[in-house]
């Protein structure tokens, strides 16, 4: 998938106002270097429930599993790595399960 400015504000923006809305503080306070757990007292879980979503509205076919191991060795632990993970999903798109293989190797 190309990833348009168009697509990559949408995907900022809906991971904003999910962990806005989530964690219950103001989207005000959060930037791409809050840290989810720490200062949202946010849970790694939550963020399935986004990826869920992508994966309908893109029409993604990556295993739950594959993203989980990928995120061992690189834990989306801030709002933007979070971003940054959306992006990388959708751009290898069924790619990324080797993306992911190559990144634990």
């Amino acid at each position: 998938m190309q990833l348009t400015v168009e697509v990559k504000a949408k995907i900022c923006g809906q991971v904003y106002d999910f962990f806005a809305r989530e964690c219950e503080v103001d989207q005000a306070t959060i930037s791409d270097e809050t840290n989810i757990i720490e200062e949202l007292n946010g849970d790694s879980l939550m963020f399935l429930e986004l990826i869920t979503q992508w994966k309908n509205e893109f029409n993604l076919n990556i295993e739950l599993r594959v993203i989980g191991k990928y995120m061992t060795k690189n834990p989306a632990d801030t709002i933007g790595k979070v971003i940054n993970l959306a992006y990388l999903m959708l751009e290898k798109g069924d790619g990324f399960a080797e993306e992911a293989e190559n990144a634990l190797a």
